[in-house]
């Protein structure tokens, strides 16, 4: 009797880009133009090899439940897009955001050839957009075309001369007040996956999706680091460095809830030791705001919240950077706007050092 060696199957040319509902990984066969989408099945599956050899003799490949675009049209260009270094060597969150944007696309020009792609099509289709959902989808269109020129797929980039959209300003997430922060602690006492995410985020600055899988192997000698998710940006934070910078929060909260919580892999797990969702867990810290009568604010403010705090306390402009995990000046300054302009008004603002504004704010 024949027995199937799980694992052992070694397939070339395939791409993986995400993972189908059901858990497994979605893959594409690269070596065809454009990528050929593989099926939702195991890669030792008989499914799946037939879709693979198929795939590797030029056949299109039969996926359950999607259109097989022909070569040239925006359809298939937008898959080969989805099958590039260029799609996949984006953010996990940037990807997941994109295919759900290209998927879109798709179903709107469905069979149109790229060729007769222009600028005016895109305009067309982004003005039923809002401004704000309008940009950040002209972000993908800028994207794929840029690579369809690169790729030999096109000779002028059809999203080159598609302008943004004016849209409101606005300052983003609004800022957590010390009011709220304690108005949270009230609420959720310690003991609380809620409470502890406040601290975690009011401690370290990460975003929410970052917070989630922060736990014991990011620390070493009192410090904490972490790779953003975002951006790639290297975050250092002082957290339970002693002694503690001057211009850095108390860590006892944090060190309280640390204590209570289930010790596993990561400080907030679910219920059964997993590590909590990225994308679910905004939600779900938005809901403990509002149940502390904090309403209209999330986790995002939290993190600006810590920016403002350091500001106020002298940190300098490299040292809210570094644990921010702040890309640019003009980020950090964004983020911490408020106290800085506290300061300057009343005078504790000499510079960027943290210990002239500490001499001048104890004269």
């Amino acid at each position: 009797m024949r027995r199937t060696v799980r694992g052992s199957v070694r397939l070339k040319g395939l791409k993986p880009s995400g993972k189908w509902p059901s858990g497994n990984v979605r893959y594409y066969y690269r070596h065809t133009t454009p990528a050929t989408p593989m099926p939702d099945a195991r890669k030792d599956s008989p499914e799946f090899l037939k879709a693979y050899a198929e795939a590797a003799a030029g056949k299109p490949a039969k996926v359950r439940g999607r259109i097989q675009h022909r070569t040239g049209t925006i359809g298939a260009g937008i898959r080969a897009f989805i099958a590039s270094d260029s799609y996949l060597s984006r953010a996990a969150s940037t990807r997941a955001r994109w295919r759900s944007f290209a998927e879109e696309f798709e179903a709107f020009f469905a069979t149109a050839m790229l060729s007769d792609l222009r600028p005016k099509h895109i305009r067309m289709y982004l003005s039923k957009f809002d401004p704000h959902p309008a940009n950040n989808r002209l972000k993908l269109w800028r994207a794929m075309g840029r690579w369809w020129v690169d790729s030999g797929l096109l000779d002028v980039d059809p999203a080159r001369d598609v302008r943004p959209r004016a849209a409101p300003k606005s300052d983003g997430f609004t800022p957590w007040t010390q009011a709220d922060v304690d108005a949270f602690r009230a609420h959720w006492p310690i003991g609380t996956m809620q409470r502890l995410a406040l601290e975690i985020i009011a401690l370290t600055g990460a975003a929410i999706g970052d917070a989630v899988i922060l736990g014991p192997g990011n620390l070493r000698d009192g410090w904490l680091t972490y790779r953003r998710a975002k951006s790639g940006t290297i975050c250092t934070v002082p957290l339970f460095v002693k002694p503690a910078p001057t211009y850095y929060p108390d860590a006892d909260h944090l060190r309280a809830c640390i204590e209570a919580a289930p010790k596993h892999m990561t400080w907030l797990s679910t219920a059964r030791g997993a590590a909590r969702s990225g994308k679910a867990a905004g939600q779900w810290f938005a809901t403990g705001a509002k149940a502390a009568g904090i309403e209209g604010k999330s986790a995002h403010g939290v993190r600006k919240y810590l920016a403002a705090y350091m500001a106020e306390r002298g940190a300098s402009e490299d040292q809210r950077m570094a644990i921010l995990g702040h890309d640019t000046t003009a980020q950090t300054r964004a983020y911490s706007k408020t106290a800085d302009a506290m300061r300057i008004i009343t005078g504790t603002k000499v510079d960027n050092s943290a210990e002239q504004v500490v001499k001048t704010s104890c004269k």
